[in-house]
């Protein structure tokens, strides 16, 4: 029997960040399933694309403006989720930018955080 590849299960803007993700030695996996409460407090398990295993945060592929994003963007929120939202569809020379810029920041900030956290111990 054949085994069938995660690429063969992507759409072609998720392969694109996956070959991103690949050439920064950034591991992940794909669709790794979370738990979220929705709007109506009902337990869902949702699947964002990408889960960055080293960064500990999720990353949502938007391909389409047809889907709601921003409804996907607040569950995640109220869940205590970080995840970041690629829209390759908008602009597709720009989202790589916005992703390592995004990168940047999150490294920055924890960055801070443990060092103020460690700086009460010496």
């Amino acid at each position: 029997m054949k085994q069938i590849s995660v690429y063969e299960k992507m759409t072609n803007a998720e392969r694109e960040v996956a070959e991103l993700l690949k050439n920064m030695g950034i591991n992940w996996t794909f669709e790794h399933p979370v738990f979220v409460w929705d709007e109506n407090k009902r337990p869902r398990v949702w699947a964002p694309d990408f889960y960055l295993v080293f960064l500990g945060i999720y990353v949502e592929v938007c391909g389409s403006a047809k889907f709601d994003y921003d409804y996907r963007k607040n569950i995640y929120n109220e869940n205590g989720y970080d995840v970041i939202f690629l829209h390759l569809y908008k602009d597709p020379s720009r989202w790589k930018k916005h992703f390592v810029r995004y990168l940047k920041r999150l490294l920055n900030y924890r960055n801070k955080k443990l060092i103020s956290m460690y700086c009460d111990y010496i």
